[in-house]
């Protein structure tokens, strides 16, 4: 799939220090996508032998993204089981994220707005934490109401969050900033549609008109 594969590339990495860092980025997921992609289902269509076409990357059909085992900000235990029948916006980041999470996230509810109320709750948001250190649920739960209080912060232990973003193509790492540190991680979000497979790969840089448009697509049964 050359044309779906080219468009792993850029990706954006929040944060990252330099031009140089964020190509070496750039190439790691790149490769991760390559080998992602080779068992790609290329359109399965929606069921009808109608072809379906995204704003983002149609990833349906990878071999990862299948699920997660986390926790809520809430201290509930949630896996995307819960979720059967609505459409989820998967992604992963940080509170102290000083421009690119707050911009996904307001991103997100301006979707969410243009959805409408009926569509609109038929979608979850969710953000996962990349910074389980410092992101506590109670600091998960302030950071969620000063976007929309529906949106759902989702975190684990090292381990788990490692995996969970292993498990998705992520990438993240903490750089040092002195005496504290920021995070570099990769900035995109994904949709699953509401039977709980990962149809969609949403770039940083698409407006919430390209967000809604595919949103809609999965509510509609592509």
């Amino acid at each position: 799939m050359p044309a779906a594969t080219s468009q792993f590339l850029p990706f954006a990495v929040a944060h990252a220090p330099g031009q140089a860092l964020a190509r070496r980025h750039w190439l790691v997921l790149s490769a991760w996508a390559l080998l992602g992609l080779a068992g790609c289902d290329p359109n399965p269509g929606n069921g009808s032998g109608k072809a379906v076409s995204f704003k983002g990357i149609d990833v349906t059909g990878v071999p990862y993204g299948h699920g997660f085992a986390l926790t809520d900000m809430h201290g509930k235990p949630r896996s995307l089981a819960d979720f059967k029948g609505q459409v989820v916006m998967l992604y992963f980041g940080f509170v102290q994220c000083p421009d690119v999470c707050p911009t996904a996230l307001t991103r997100a509810s301006d979707v969410l707005r243009l959805l409408g109320p009926e569509a609109a709750a038929k979608v979850q948001v969710m953000f996962v934490t990349v910074d389980p250190e410092r992101d506590t649920p109670e600091l998960l739960r302030d950071y969620m109401a000063a976007f929309n209080p529906q949106f759902l912060a989702l975190h684990g232990t090292a381990e788990q969050t490692r995996q969970t973003a292993d498990d998705f193509k992520v990438f993240y790492r903490k750089v040092p900033t002195g005496s504290s540190y920021t995070m570099d991680h990769t900035a995109l979000t994904y949709l699953f549609d509401p039977q709980g497979r990962l149809r969609v790969a949403l770039r940083h840089e698409q407006t919430a008109a390209d967000y809604a448009t595919d949103i809609r697509t999965l509510l509609g049964g592509g």
